[in-house]
């Protein structure tokens, strides 16, 4: 097997597990990461440890929790000191490379993300795709190509979804442009790159042609019980009202059903354009030869509330439609089993530790996460997967009085907001929509109090393993 192999590393943002019509979903058009699935091996319960991009993202790029990375808000820098996987690449003599968004650091305000040590020399930055800063690649790009942002956009649909750019002219596109551009430059040193594409993140504007694909009125109704909303938490029955917690932008309180067919069109018709541009990815990869030595990686950042339990975008939220997310690994000349699906609990720090192992390349000691590598190429479940999985929430993005902590086992999950006597507690094996919370119901208290001790363990021996200890005194 190569020891070197190249990393492709495509990550989408804010999408869900249940996108692909292979992962179940009979609406979703999908067929060039379906074959992706067919092609190597499929998780279906990959966790981040974030609900919202930085501290996911930062958590994921180092193998190590957002308490540990010290980045734990959208708009907080990572630490200097903090060792990116890619900037271990990187001394490794890769040649790395990124097309799209990085999100280590603040991004508002007209500022510019300052980057860390990122270890990546072709860096084609682009965080969303308006043009807020001159240093969009994107916007870039698109002035070299004569075309304007402002004057793609198309017409606004209803409140909750409009017209994006077409296809050709699309963020999505640009970033697979960039990576073909980058694989093709690249032969014959082994390489690393990022695909950090802004979609399927809100606001919901599909290209028309993509939208037209999906008839609305066969899209199905956000998850949600009529009788859920009394046992949820205050951070909950606000974003019921609007999204985020933020009057004006997204009226969740007073959508249709129509409304929600239609944004549920919408966003499969963004992941529908993922699929396309992974596809000429792909495609790429096998005409120059690389796709046998190529590990190929594909998952987002987090997931998408998508209206489920009338919530939508993203917040404080631990459900499983927040936190679960596509993870789908190929690498033929590696020995990755094809066709091969995993269905015990995965996190997304496990990806750093793997794509060294892979490389043979050592796993520094603050690392958290483990190799999955031998798991992948046919181990068992039970010697790769974990019993738990673990998530915070510390004032992240909206609610400033939300912190949180999560964990979840494969039949029950307790979530505990500090500081406010809130929390859930939900029986995954008779409730797994998470519909009830039973956080108050007394008799289930002892087995929430063995959930609560199981978090607060979880909350311990996630700290910091760095520096080490070098003597008994």
């Amino acid at each position: 097997m190569p020891s070197t192999p190249n990393i492709l590393w495509i990550c989408t943002d804010q999408q869900r597990f249940e996108t692909l019509r292979s992962f179940g979903n009979p609406h979703a058009q999908t067929p060039h990461l379906d074959r992706l699935v067919a092609e190597g091996t499929s998780f279906a319960n990959a966790f981040c440890q974030s609900p919202v991009c930085a501290p996911s993202r930062a958590s994921f790029l180092t193998g190590r929790y957002p308490r540990t990375t010290r980045c734990r808000q959208n708009g907080q820098s990572i630490p200097p000191d903090e060792l990116l996987v890619s900037t271990m690449f990187k001394r490794a003599k890769y040649s790395c490379g990124l097309a799209g968004k990085l999100h280590l650091a603040s991004c508002s305000d007209g500022k510019l993300e300052k980057r860390t040590t990122d270890g990546y020399d072709d860096f084609s930055w682009s965080h969303h795709p308006q043009p807020d800063w001159e240093e969009n690649a994107y916007t870039q790009w698109l002035r070299d190509h004569g075309q304007d942002w402002a004057e793609l956009q198309g017409e606004e649909i209803s409140p909750f979804i409009k017209e994006g750019p077409p296809a050709e002219f699309h963020q999505t596109t640009w970033c697979a442009e960039k990576t073909i551009e980058f694989i093709r430059k690249k032969q014959g040193v082994p390489w690393f790159f990022s695909f950090n594409c802004f979609d399927p993140h809100h606001p919901f504007d599909p290209p028309t042609d993509y939208l037209s694909r999906f008839r609305v009125e066969e899209m199905p109704l956000p998850s949600i019980h009529p009788d859920e909303e009394g046992s949820k938490t205050s951070f909950q029955k606000k974003d019921r009202i609007w999204a985020h917690d933020n009057p004006g932008e997204f009226h969740t309180a007073e959508m249709t059903d129509l409304d929600r067919k239609q944004v549920c069109a919408a966003y499969l018709a963004m992941v529908s354009l993922i699929d396309d541009q992974v596809g000429r990815i792909l495609k790429a990869l096998e005409e120059t030869g690389q796709a046998e030595d190529t590990l190929v990686v594909f998952m987002s950042d987090h997931g998408e509330m998508l209206g489920d339990h009338g919530i939508y975008f993203k917040g404080p939220h631990f459900y499983d439609c927040q936190l679960r997310v596509p993870l789908v690994m190929r690498w033929p000349a590696g020995g990755i089993v094809p066709n091969r699906r995993i269905e015990g609990l995965v996190e997304l720090i496990d990806l750093a530790p793997t794509f060294l192992d892979a490389a043979e390349l050592a796993i520094p000691q603050r690392v958290q996460g483990c190799s999955i590598l031998p798991m992948l190429r046919g181990g068992k479940e039970s010697e790769g997967c974990r019993a738990q999985v673990y998530a915070e929430y510390y004032n992240s993005w909206t609610h400033r009085d939300a912190y949180g902590t999560m964990l979840r086992t494969e039949k029950e999950k307790i979530v505990v907001y500090h500081g406010t006597k809130q929390g859930e507690f939900y029986d995954l094996e008779s409730d797994p929509e998470e519909f009830f919370n039973l956080w108050n119901v007394p008799a289930m208290e002892r087995r929430k109090n063995e959930m609560l001790a199981r978090c607060f363990d979880a909350s311990v021996f996630t700290m910091d393993p760095h520096p080490p200890r070098l003597g008994p005194f």
